[in-house]
């Protein structure tokens, strides 16, 4: 059984309400797409909370180890690991209650974004956020 991302309005509907964006495995290197992607979205209004567990910060945030460890559940959980590593981000974001996840470019696993859909989270798989953002027209909600 394949995975399908939602359409195009379903994904604006959502990132319109998204505020808080958790970037799991976040870099502090301006060359790495997390780190460009994360300063796009800050510019777009959104909050940006750095998780890697080798960083203490980055893009002048406190970052975090892991999702336990975040002081609040964020809207939305943007992922920059190897597509291996997304069935635990998958089972942490379901026993968190993360309303929404987002796969990154590459990043693809269908079972575990299937399995994440029938938790009830909201999942986009295999494609760049901060661009969806800019081509859709979505800013952060305030």
């Amino acid at each position: 059984m394949s995975f399908t991302n939602p359409g195009p309005d379903a994904i604006r509907a959502r990132l319109a309400q998204v505020r808080s964006i958790a970037v799991v495995g976040q870099s502090d290197s301006p060359g790495r797409p997390s780190y460009g992607v994360a300063l796009g979205l800050q510019g777009l209004g959104y909050r940006i909370i750095p998780v890697n567990p080798r960083l203490n910060h980055a893009l002048g945030l406190p970052a975090y180890a892991s999702l336990d460890e975040l002081p609040a559940v964020p809207d939305l959980v943007d992922v920059f690991r190897a597509s291996e590593h997304v069935a635990g981000i998958v089972d942490d974001c379901i026993r968190l209650g993360v309303p929404a996840l987002w796969l990154q470019d590459g990043v693809i696993d269908a079972a575990a974004a299937r399995r994440a859909q029938a938790a009830g989270i909201f999942v986009v798989m295999d494609r760049c956020l901060w661009r969806d953002c800019v081509q859709l027209g979505v800013r952060a909600a305030c």
